[in-house]
């Protein structure tokens, strides 16, 4: 078939990575290279750097940013993609108007405002009394990403750190770390770490009933129609879920703990997901 007839039939993905990326007991090369090669069944496909999306994103019917490292390492180039697409009305997947990581760390605070089950968190010193009392606090960057910029504290270090740029949650001991995974609004897997101290050991997770709910209300709270959606959970000693962090933006999906059913599970909603995405665009 002549590449051209061949192109009309098949839409074009720009795949945006950075195969590169020294992720910490990750691997995002190999993760993106294995799904790049099954997507290529039924998309033609080319992988870019963040920094080249911007330059390359004309060429194509839609981009799907994917394991593309934390925005802070190319702020600059991320804001002219983001506002190039908008602009020229280029569709992108995840879609822009996430409502979570995609958009900084605001929504952490508007879901402990809202009595959301997170972990607490504010922004101001004259707000550190809504925190419960504890021997250590978090900070981090509101525009930060995999860690970066994080640091524990003292609870006299606090007031004079929270200037606008930065959050404060308390310290929690939690039992360990969960992690669920959705493509639009369907459950697909779950992860979890059992030893807090190697979170990226993970191993397969049967989510009970209760756990579910818990993570659908942070997805039908995102209103994300398409995309890839994490939602990070610790359970408490209490048993309870507290959320850490909702993933909007580029999640890594941590596909070689599953078996290869599971993998294939995962990648069929995707292409279902991209398709009904393209579809509506």
């Amino acid at each position: 078939m002549p590449p051209t007839a061949r192109t009309r039939l098949r839409p074009r993905l720009l795949y945006v990575t950075d195969l590169a990326y020294p992720a910490r007991g990750r691997r995002y090369g190999d993760e993106d290279v294995h799904l790049t090669a099954r997507l290529r069944e039924e998309f033609d496909l080319a992988l870019c750097h963040p920094r080249d999306a911007a330059a390359l994103m004309d060429a194509f019917d839609a981009v799907v940013v994917r394991n593309s490292g934390p925005v802070l390492a190319y702020q600059e180039a991320y804001d002219d993609f983001r506002t190039q697409a908008l602009s020229r009305g280029i569709p992108v997947y995840n879609p822009l108007d996430g409502r979570a990581d995609m958009a900084g760390k605001q929504y952490l605070l508007d879901l402990t405002a809202a009595g959301h089950p997170v972990i607490p968190t504010v922004d101001r010193p004259e707000d550190l009394h809504r925190l419960p009392a504890a021997d250590r606090y978090v900070v981090k960057p509101k525009r930060g990403a995999d860690s970066l910029g994080l640091r524990v504290v003292s609870a006299a270090d606090l007031p004079g750190l929270l200037d606008g740029t930065v959050l404060a949650q308390p310290h929690i001991d939690f039992v360990h770390e969960i992690s669920f995974c959705f493509v639009d609004s369907g459950f697909q897997y779950a992860l979890y770490a059992p030893d807090p101290e190697r979170r990226w050991e993970l191993r397969p997770y049967e989510p009970s009933r209760e756990d579910l709910r818990f993570a659908r209300r942070f997805i039908e709270w995102n209103t994300l129609a398409h995309g890839i959606q994490r939602v990070d959970a610790c359970r408490t000693a209490d048993g309870d879920l507290l959320l850490v962090e909702l993933e909007d933006l580029n999640p890594y999906l941590s596909l070689d703990a599953l078996d290869t059913a599971g993998r294939e599970a995962f990648v069929a909603a995707l292409a279902a997901s991209l398709r009904g995405f393209l579809a509506a665009h």
